[in-house]
């Protein structure tokens, strides 16, 4: 039995894979916080006691995410593009195209039939083109992110921001609470407004069926809908969204010592 290890560093998560022969083995998942080396550290030691291993276990470990360069431990760095892609492949071999939603921005990435890149394009620099934007209007209607995707498809009367920015958006959030509107109709505006975001990125590379979706914005179901409302598709959803990157990272490994061999 081989073991590889995929660690994906992200601004606000950290994931952790194990695969073994080529098989999903255990993930693991932690607050990035502000020491991306010491995270890092802690969630190789949390993942290796959950799959009863030791590090000598490990053929090859590949590192990717924001902190990847923090990953004292592992043999190569892969960007996170080429690292999603080959994990939704693995997950998805029909997909052509994915949908990755992070806390700070958000991608498009196309793929061949051998699961290849073949185009890209990242979200701006905004707050309002990625997950950070969900998570501001939720500070500021005071409810738990992991609920917003439900409320939201509540929504009767979806607010219409007309920002693109995610400061003014913030502001205006609390000047739709002010006046009165419900939390799920505001939600729902934002859900749209960042499918708006996405579409205009799909516009750039061109969409391709079928189509799947990754990230943490993965595990919001009101988002899910208002993109699959927008692009007139149905999306394709991982079990664990936000592990696919780390998992790509693992098969990479895996590919690496097989080339290596």
């Amino acid at each position: 039995m081989t073991y590889f290890m995929g660690i994906d560093i992200g601004s606000g998560t950290s994931k952790g894979v194990i695969t073994k022969d080529g098989e999903l083995l255990t993930y693991h998942l932690l607050p990035s916080g502000v020491n991306y080396r010491a995270v890092a550290e802690k969630l190789r030691e949390e993942l290796l006691a959950k799959a009863k291993l030791s590090p000598e276990d490990i053929a090859y470990t590949v590192a990717t995410g924001q902190g990847a360069a923090n990953v004292a431990f592992s043999d190569q760095q892969v960007t996170d593009i080429r690292c999603c892609a080959r994990g939704i492949s693995r997950i998805f071999p029909s997909v052509r195209t994915v949908i990755d939603v992070q806390a700070q921005s958000s991608q498009v990435i196309r793929l061949s039939e051998s699961g290849r890149v073949i185009n890209f394009v990242v979200s701006e620099k905004c707050a309002a083109g990625s997950g950070r934007f969900l998570e501001v209007i939720a500070n500021v209607l005071q409810i738990e992110l992991k609920d917003i995707g439900v409320l939201s498809l509540k929504s009767k009367n979806p607010v219409a921001f007309t920002t693109g920015c995610a400061v003014f958006g913030e502001s205006e959030a609390i000047s739709r609470v002010a006046e009165g509107s419900a939390k799920e109709d505001i939600l729902a505006g934002v859900h749209q407004a960042l499918a708006d975001k996405i579409s205009a990125l799909i516009e750039r590379v061109g969409l391709e069926e079928g189509c799947a979706i990754s990230g943490g914005g993965g595990l919001d179901v009101g988002l899910i809908k208002r993109v699959e409302e927008k692009l007139g598709i149905k999306l394709l959803m991982p079990h664990q969204p936000q592990m696919v990157t780390a998992f790509g990272a693992a098969i990479m490994a895996e590919e690496m010592v097989q080339l290596a061999g």
